[in-house]
């Protein structure tokens, strides 16, 4: 079993126990169900830089990134670095993230948050709504043609936006639907955990010019986003590059400084 599979099948293990412990009405009820959210896609479509900035603590490629990063502090730095948006991982076993980085990063900034989660399930995407999310991530290695729809017309419903990650060229077709906004292109095999560019370059010329493209994983350099922005990429999600330092939001500053 490669190690995708055993996240998703941890993931409808901790989902249905959830289930069982807090009712979806619950989360409807939450202070934050009914706040307006700001779209991560139109910050992409207005913004020449177009940074992504991470919050994770760990990844099982990797193990240990930054374990001692507090989340507040990290999305101050990066509001203040002028980031489109932050995307937080919430995945606990695998990724050292929790629902609370969540809600503690829409405490501390007004930035566009994704929420960056391995969901199976329509549950996960009204929780991320109800914890402060404006916008979640659906991976199209994991689930259905038919599941990809149900759960990005139910995002869109709460006013969410909906970035698909894709890996090659099958997933994409089986994916494009209106009722996405952001295409992301992962350039890790998520099998091997083997990073290339390649994979946004071969892709960027089948993704319609109606989504925001977005490529994910493995840039660190100026030059790479350089390069991408040619192929017509207005997103660039950068994690380990900035998790790995000291001061993650310092980082981002002096990389975008850089960018400019």
């Amino acid at each position: 079993m490669d190690i995708l599979s055993k996240i998703v099948a941890d993931k409808r293990k901790e989902v249905e126990l959830k289930k069982s412990i807090i009712p979806v009405s619950q989360y409807e009820a939450s202070a934050l169900f009914e706040r307006k959210t700001n779209s991560l896609s139109n910050a992409l479509r207005q913004n020449d830089m177009g940074i992504i900035s991470e919050f994770k603590r760990m990844s099982p490629s990797k193990a240990s990134i930054n374990q001692n990063a507090n989340v507040g502090q990290v999305a101050k730095g990066y509001e203040k670095a002028g980031v489109c948006g932050m995307s937080i991982l919430t995945d606990i076993k695998y990724f050292g993230g929790s629902i609370e980085d969540l809600i503690l990063a829409r405490a501390s900034v007004q930035l566009p948050l994704l929420r960056k989660e391995f969901i199976i399930n329509e549950y996960q995407i009204i929780e991320a709504k109800a914890y402060g999310a404006d916008v979640i991530l659906l991976i199209a290695a994991i689930l259905t043609k038919q599941e990809i729809k149900t759960f990005s017309e139910l995002a869109k419903s709460l006013g969410l936006d909906v970035l698909l990650e894709v890996h090659n060229e099958e997933e994409l077709h089986k994916s494009i639907m209106p009722s996405l906004d952001m295409l992301g292109v992962n350039n890790r095999n998520l099998k091997t955990f083997e990073v290339s560019l390649d994979t946004s370059k071969l892709l960027s010329k089948l993704i319609p010019d109606d989504f925001v493209k977005v490529s994910e994983s493995g840039i660190s350099s100026i030059e790479a986003i350089q390069e991408l922005k040619e192929y017509g990429y207005k997103g660039f999600l950068i994690g380990e590059n900035f998790m790995k330092t000291d001061n993650p939001g310092q980082s981002a500053i002096d990389f975008i400084q850089n960018l400019k």
